[in-house]
């Protein structure tokens, strides 16, 4: 079965307005309403959830290809390169600062073009080394097929199952420049329609050796922010993304191996971005406790190792806190780790979880 690029009408995409108008009008009103919430808050909270939702746009962004980066490199990397002032902030490895500096430029430079250099030099922020794991790649420039042709491929060796086969490299070339064209105008299309065509777009013509996946992404949060004309991001596509996993996989391949009408993507990439505006409400959730919390503490204040460890719980502390975590963050024993966290609990900052089992675990006492 032929893929969308070996079509006679390539790359004539259509969808069908009538079916996609009402979840249409619904992401769009509830992408306004996230919006005039966020603007409601003070800057310092606009920051934080800003800073919260960029931390968890790159880290889910890379875990959706397979690659674990650590969040606190992420987020102390942007941080940095945005000037705010936190605490904890630690070094970031190179391919930390490569991802950062790719999705930094995407939605705080949304309003730049996006040129055939743009791309090459988020490649090669994302492949600092020129390598791609153990194997070397071409980095900042389009691939070259040199060792075939390019697919997307699962299975053992020898019972391998071929998902996806990408126009061959030397139509590139063409093939971007119709992109660019089309991205840099795309008439009078609606914007979230474009984000989500420009992702599929993208992903189908396959220009590098790796990194399509999070250069589509980006470009489709590059697309998103131009839709709200603000720099700030307040959900994350690519963490709702991460938890709809196979099913983004699913609708990829089913929509390759269709005809020009991407009605059924649009729609699946339309309702993954509303879950994702909707999931924005833990994330500002997440920040007004925060700012709760160190209001209150200000005039209670904590010792230098419980401000460590209560602000690693408050961005985002994977799994239980037991008082052995706290000792290994803290870098302190466990009895002072246990007197940290009695201290703690009388003060009405933390609480045991119910349950327990061979280790006690604990949280934080919300508003």
């Amino acid at each position: 079965m032929p893929y969308l690029w070996e079509k006679d009408q390539w790359p004539n995409f259509r969808w069908d307005e009538a079916q996609l108008s009402k979840l249409l009008a619904t992401v769009s009103h509830e992408q306004g309403r996230l919006q005039g919430k966020m603007e409601a808050l003070g800057f310092d909270l606009r920051n934080e959830a800003h800073l919260r939702t960029l931390t968890e746009d790159v880290v889910k962004s890379s875990e959706i290809e397979g690659e674990h980066l650590d969040p606190d490199q992420v987020r102390s990397s942007i941080a940095r390169r945005l000037g705010m002032d936190i605490a904890g902030l630690v070094p970031a490895d190179r391919d930390v600062e490569g991802v950062v500096e790719m999705m930094l430029d995407a939605t705080e430079k949304f309003d730049e073009p996006l040129t055939e250099e743009r791309l090459h030099s988020w490649h090669a922020a994302l492949f600092p080394t020129g390598r791609s794991g153990m194997a070397r790649i071409v980095a900042g420039a389009w691939r070259d097929d040199h060792n075939g042709p390019m697919q997307v491929i699962s299975g053992p060796i020898g019972r391998e199952k071929i998902h996806y086969e990408a126009p061959p490299a030397e139509r590139i070339v063409d093939e971007m420049a119709r992109f660019l064209a089309w991205f840099a105008d795309p008439e009078d299309k609606h914007p979230l329609l474009v984000a989500a065509l420009a992702h599929l777009w993208f992903v189908t013509i396959h220009p590098f050796d790796d990194g399509n996946g999070r250069i589509a992404r980006a470009i489709a949060d590059m697309a998103l922010a131009r839709s709200e004309k603000t720099r700030q991001r307040f959900y994350s596509m690519s963490s709702q993304i991460k938890t709809e996993r196979k099913d983004y996989y699913h609708i990829l391949e089913w929509t390759q191996k269709g005809d020009m009408d991407v009605t059924r993507w649009q729609e699946w990439f339309l309702g993954c971005l509303q879950r994702a505006i909707e999931g924005s409400a833990k994330t500002l959730d997440a920040v007004m406790v925060k700012a709760w919390f160190w209001n209150r503490f200000a005039k209670e204040p904590l010792n230098h190792r419980q401000i460590k460890v209560m602000n690693k719980l408050l961005d985002g502390f994977e799994g239980k806190l037991t008082s052995s975590k706290w000792a290994r963050i803290a870098k302190c024993s466990q009895d002072t780790a246990s007197r940290d966290i009695k201290d703690l609990i009388e003060r009405g900052a933390l609480k045991k979880d119910s349950g327990g089992g061979r280790s006690t675990s604990y949280s934080i006492v919300e508003q």
